[in-house]
């Protein structure tokens, strides 16, 4: 973990209320799987760009979405309770049991009827997320239910910084509230006005300009609208490859 810069925090709820993609109450029906793998940190990473699930703050509850949920990365880092169907399921699902997982990963549609396919609802889980609401010797599918939460996350904010010379690349992790990013802006120490990130892909922001040799700020807005500054976050001495946490949260 690299330095921590000093932080600023402003919250802003700018509605009351919740929308689609947002935490909710309501439990959706959907079908679960898991991954073939173990809890190795080199397994779960994915299409969102978390190189190590634990690095990234997540641990090892996290879980590949079908395209109906994942959405071009719109949803990484976003937090499911899922509890499995056991009215639907008796053999298979444990009663009364849920887990609460991080998307990190998309699961792809295979042309052939697959559960990932739109417009299904699917999770391919991690192994350990997926056998804390099923029983072990379960090779298949059982039905779940789900509903969007809030992320609990321990820490600060996480940004690895990433690109080359003018080409400056952001992923943000360990994010907590909505969990998911819906828009970011940078400012450097020798500027003035914030400048509008991208997405490039899954969880990884992009920019160009120069920042190298300059404190950075980040200004981060979530699916749920709220948003939060992060004033000096990253050190002017940062460079690629580095990490570097604020003190500061969502919640």
């Amino acid at each position: 973990m690299g330095m921590k810069g000093k932080y600023l925090v402003t919250i802003i709820l700018l509605v009351s209320t919740l929308s689609v993609g947002m935490c909710s109450n309501r439990w959706i029906r959907a079908h679960a799987t898991f991954y073939g793998v173990n809890d190795s940190p080199a397994s779960l990473g994915g299409a969102c760009g978390y190189d190590n699930p634990y690095h990234a703050g997540f641990g090892a509850h996290t879980a590949a979405l079908s395209g109906a949920l994942f959405k071009s990365g719109e949803s990484c880092g976003g937090c499911y309770q899922v509890r499995c169907d056991y009215r639907a399921d008796p053999k298979w699902c444990l009663r009364g049991a849920a887990v609460t997982v991080t998307a990190t990963n998309f699961c792809p549609s295979n042309n052939n009827g697959g559960w990932c396919n739109l417009p299904r609802h699917h999770f391919d889980m991690s192994m350990p997320a997926f056998f804390r609401i099923a029983r072990r010797g379960n090779e298949g599918i059982v039905p779940v239910f789900y509903r969007r939460v809030g992320c609990r996350r321990r820490g600060g904010v996480r940004f690895t910084m990433r690109g080359q010379g003018n080409f400056n690349m952001v992923i943000l992790s360990n994010v907590g509230g909505s969990g998911a990013v819906k828009a970011v802006a940078v400012r450097g120490s020798r500027g003035k006005t914030w400048r509008q990130m991208t997405r490039n892909w899954g969880a990884n922001w992009q920019s160009s300009g120069d920042l190298r040799g300059q404190r950075l700020s980040f200004r981060v807005n979530l699916l749920d609208r709220k948003t939060m500054t992060f004033l000096n976050v990253v050190p002017s001495s940062w460079w690629f490859g580095q990490t570097f946490s604020s003190r500061g949260q969502f919640h």
